[in-house]
């Protein structure tokens, strides 16, 4: 009885609201859109393949935009990459720079100056040694600043389709196994292609091998080739990875937004009191979307049967 109740009830409701809304037909509905100034946008995730010789610096900027329009391609004034290398007591014995230019004018791509005497390209060997990176980025007369060291991560030991669902019966699962470093904690980031994110950390597994599956609900046909990576991580690039995931599967409409902007490791270290006592860190406004980080990646495909 209660569904019978419930399905007349709907239609009712239904009814009584296509009235309303076809004797105010005429009318102009004004919607009130969250607006905010422009913001940049960094994406500055560099994945590191030891076996190369130098690392694939290539950074993106873009900029926020109005709240149904897409995010736009924006140029900076100057980018550069600093690396500073410590000794064992955290001294500073030698420094670095590596000049990105744009590759075209409005692309947003910034990759290492080809123009420039010196290569300024950053060699893969660079991982070895305690060094600290520097992102400097001035823009629109405000100067930007982020911070990383490199994060190394564990290959995948296997990639394999299976033939599990979880929602539907069109899902596809890959199943992924790795081993975990022992005597270390560890995160892990895995990217499955097409801003498919999963995060994960040692707690329950650690040095040990660990299994899992992850459902595709994609469009995934037979042939398609998928590329699985496993990315290192820090704790701090991990939370980030995991409230972006979190925010990425909530349930928003086109009328809502997500609670909180996600906020990465890119400062706006124009107004900071003190070189050494950043006491406005914490300002509401300090910051960049985006985030900084060069870590390890290790990559796999596997052909959907």
């Amino acid at each position: 009885m209660g569904k019978v109740y419930t399905h007349i009830w709907t239609r009712l409701t239904t009814l009584v609201i296509a009235t309303v809304l076809l004797s105010a037909c005429e009318d102009v509905v004004e919607i009130e859109t969250p607006s905010e100034p422009p913001r940049l946008i960094v994406d500055a995730l560099i994945r590191v393949d030891i076996t190369e010789q130098f690392m694939p610096i290539e950074i993106r900027v873009s900029e926020t935009s109005n709240f149904f329009d897409e995010n736009q391609i924006t140029s900076v004034d100057r980018m550069v990459i600093i690396m500073q290398e410590e000794d064992e007591n955290g001294t500073i014995i030698d420094t670095f720079s590596s000049s990105l230019a744009e590759t075209t004018p409005g692309s947003g791509i910034y990759i290492p100056d080809p123009t420039f005497d010196a290569d300024q390209r950053i060699p893969t060997s660079f991982v070895n040694r305690n060094i600290e990176y520097f992102l400097l980025i001035g823009f629109d007369g405000k100067n930007f600043v982020a911070s990383t060291r490199f994060v190394p991560t564990t290959p995948i030991d296997n990639v394999e389709q299976g033939d599990g669902t979880i929602f539907d019966e069109d899902d596809t699962e890959i199943i992924v196994s790795f081993t975990d470093t022992p005597d270390r904690e560890d995160f892990y980031v895995f990217d499955f292609s097409n801003g498919n994110f999963l995060e994960t950390e040692d707690t329950f597994y650690e040095g040990q091998q660990f299994t899992f599956s992850y459902f595709f609900d994609d469009n995934v046909e037979p042939g398609d080739e998928l590329d699985v990576s496993i990315l290192g991580a820090d704790e701090s690039f991990y939370n980030y990875m995991s409230q972006l995931i979190e925010q990425s599967e909530g349930a928003f409409g086109p009328f809502s937004t997500p609670v909180a902007t996600v906020r990465g490791n890119i400062i706006n270290a124009t107004n900071i009191d003190n070189d050494d006592v950043f006491d406005n860190l914490e300002a509401a406004d300090n910051f960049a979307l985006g985030y900084f980080a060069i870590v390890q990646e290790f990559k796999e495909t596997i052909v959907v049967e």
